[in-house]
């Protein structure tokens, strides 16, 4: 297997020195030709000169031209070579100085007294408190967010809508650490991961992606990059999310069998079910998901938001939805705009209110589908309505009877 790999990396570094030689000998012959010409001209010229008798131009000053001429053939070609090959040595310089100058993260780990516990976060309570992001610390006047707060329940299953360029993605970047945090605070359980390095941060909480990211490898390696958990966790994971049977039958070696760059050799559906694998194992308090659905067929669909309403029950879940129908069940809704924070309730309470944001985004659905989404979103409503009133009623058992404590 290693030498195929090897020898795949040869092909691709041979064809790249090919077509360089070839460039380089098709540039050649250009330039030559063109150094022919000149001559050519010179030579043309200087015989019609002599001809009609012009007294000033003597057949010494037409024998140095020419050579003068001739040198060129090789002047030319050599002169424009180093030329190209300086461009090219300053631009790789300034690809450097470039690299140099960008921003610095923050460190990947503090000091192990700074560390936040093992099992953090425990709840997955999420607080924005007046958080204003930029993309960059050298223009903070063009904020992505802008004072934003808020408090996200642990447990709660949050769908963040809105029209593009709202700040839905600078949202999900500022809980990574991506963006450089103007002002304001994130706590998550009651701790600001400002004072957490990166390493503790990114690892704890999942994301599954809208692009699904596959790195060429092991099948294994791509489930589990660290080691961390066992075979037999991982075909768990897989048969959970109905890969196990593609992987163990139609994959030569299992968990072992190659995964090509960017998983070029599975399906789109497959890759995205790879990522919601990942984070099963995972099982971290906090889910992230971006779009997870947007670029696959019905069936998927279907199965990756039945594994997360499963797996993922006590879990609190971020969505970003385009299609409304993905976070109309959620148990509230975040509605962005400029990177403001326009609204955030019971989908039944915004969809009550005619002139709020999302009940305007229901609209712009067309009749059939608002009228379909107002329908799940009472139905969601109604059904949790019941489980409190059931909660309520188990707690009043609880009090008037002491065999149920």
């Amino acid at each position: 297997m290693c030498s195929i790999e090897f020898f795949s990396h040869l092909d691709d570094n041979t064809r790249a020195n090919h077509l360089i030689n070839v460039t380089n000998h098709w540039a050649a012959l250009r330039f030559d030709w063109v150094a022919f010409s000149f001559i050519a001209l010179v030579t043309i010229l200087s015989m019609i000169l002599r001809v009609t008798g012009y007294r000033h131009f003597s057949t010494a000053d037409i024998a140095m031209t020419l050579s003068y001429s001739l040198n060129l053939m090789g002047l030319l070609q050599w002169t424009i070579r180093l030329s190209v090959y300086l461009e090219t040595r300053m631009t790789s310089v300034e690809r450097v100085l470039d690299y140099c100058s960008l921003d610095q993260e923050p460190p990947a780990q503090v000091s192990p007294n700074r560390r936040p516990p093992s099992n953090w976060p425990s709840h997955g309570r999420i607080v924005f408190e007046n958080v204003s992001m930029s993309h960059s610390s050298d223009n903070q006047s063009s904020l992505a967010l802008r004072h934003l707060s808020m408090t996200i329940e642990a447990g709660e299953k949050v769908g963040i809508v809105g029209r593009t360029g709202a700040g839905k993605s600078s949202l999900i970047q500022t809980l990574f650490c991506m963006g450089t945090l103007v002002n304001g605070h994130i706590k998550i359980d009651n701790i600001d991961i400002a004072t957490v390095g990166l390493y503790d941060v990114r690892r704890r909480i999942s994301i599954i992606p809208q692009d699904p990211v596959l790195f060429t490898g092991i099948m294994r390696s791509n489930l589990d990059q660290f080691n961390e958990y066992s075979d037999a966790e991982i075909w768990r994971a897989l048969e959970q999310v109905q890969l196990k049977t593609l992987v163990a039958d139609g994959m030569s070696n299992g968990l072992h069998s190659i995964v090509s760059e960017g998983g070029s050799n599975l399906s789109v559906g497959q890759k995205q079910l790879v990522c919601l694998a990942r984070a099963i194992l995972k099982m971290s308090k906090i889910l992230v998901i971006d779009e997870a659905t947007a670029n696959v067929d019905n069936v998927t669909d279907e199965l990756i938001q039945r594994a997360i309403r499963e797996k993922f029950k006590e879990c609190t879940v971020l969505t970003i939805a385009h299609r409304l129908r993905t976070v109309i069940d959620s148990d509230r809704i975040l509605v962005l705009g400029n990177g403001e924070l326009l609204e955030f309730d019971l989908p039944k309470v915004l969809l009550s209110n005619s002139t709020s944001h999302f009940a305007l985004l229901v609209e712009q659905t067309g009749i059939a589908e608002a009228e379909y989404l107002r329908t799940l979103a009472n139905m969601k409503s109604t059904t949790k309505d019941n489980h409190d009133l059931d909660q309520e009623l188990l707690l009043d058992s609880k009090e008037t009877d002491p065999l149920l404590i």
